[in-house]
């Protein structure tokens, strides 16, 4: 247990790190929490705000603080054991909770959620289902706006897991991790309406 307790502290000081915020000091000056419109230090914020080259770095930071300890904390534990769960979700949870920012004003993270899933290569099931949803919910059955989007497809993703998950580790670990972005995204509603639109007939028939 001691291994996976080392594993999880990494993992979280990792996901602490908000590279978002950090872009935005450096090369900016600007505090991105302050600059956008839901004070998220997000990646998706830095491509509005900072603009997409800085976006761009942002978004593999994002990515590689999640993948990092996931990817690394798997050739030494068991992936499959409950206690993996809390390694999984450990840099989504830094994320969303971040030591340095005193456990406030952290980002929804989203990035980071696919960069801990991704860590779990050759083993992609989790990160591309968590992407098909996203896609879904895009394109196919379109959910507006943002925030309900992220919702329902986390929801859905965490549902996939309670029913078919078969890894007690990565199962478990999915869905805190999808617990986690719903609360972040629950406490950042600002009184929008939930919008839902489908793919358009033509595009349908062809």
């Amino acid at each position: 247990m001691k291994d996976y307790i080392i594993w999880i502290i990494i993992g979280y000081f990792s996901g602490s790190i908000m590279f978002a915020y950090l872009i935005s000091k450096i090369f900016r000056k600007e505090d991105i929490r302050n600059i956008s419109d839901d004070g998220n230090p997000g990646t998706a914020n830095v491509f509005k705000y900072v603009g997409i080259p800085l976006g761009i770095i942002a978004l593999i930071l994002e990515l590689a603080k999640g993948f990092l300890p996931v990817y690394f904390s798997a050739k030494f534990l068991d992936i499959n054991k409950l206690a993996y769960a809390l390694v999984l979700s450990a840099p989504v949870l830094g994320h969303a909770f971040p030591v340095y920012f005193k456990f406030k004003r952290g980002g929804k993270a989203i990035a980071v959620s696919f960069g801990a899933l991704l860590g779990l290569i050759p083993d992609l099931q989790p990160a591309l289902m968590l992407a098909f949803f996203y896609l879904l919910f895009s394109l196919i059955i379109i959910i507006e706006p943002h925030l309900f989007r992220s919702i329902i497809t986390f929801l859905s993703f965490c549902i996939m897991f309670v029913l078919f998950g078969e890894s007690s580790g990565i199962a478990c670990g999915a869905i805190i991790i999808s617990i986690i972005v719903v609360i972040k995204h629950f406490f950042s509603y600002n009184g929008e309406k939930l919008k839902i639109r489908f793919l358009p007939a033509k595009l349908r028939k062809s």
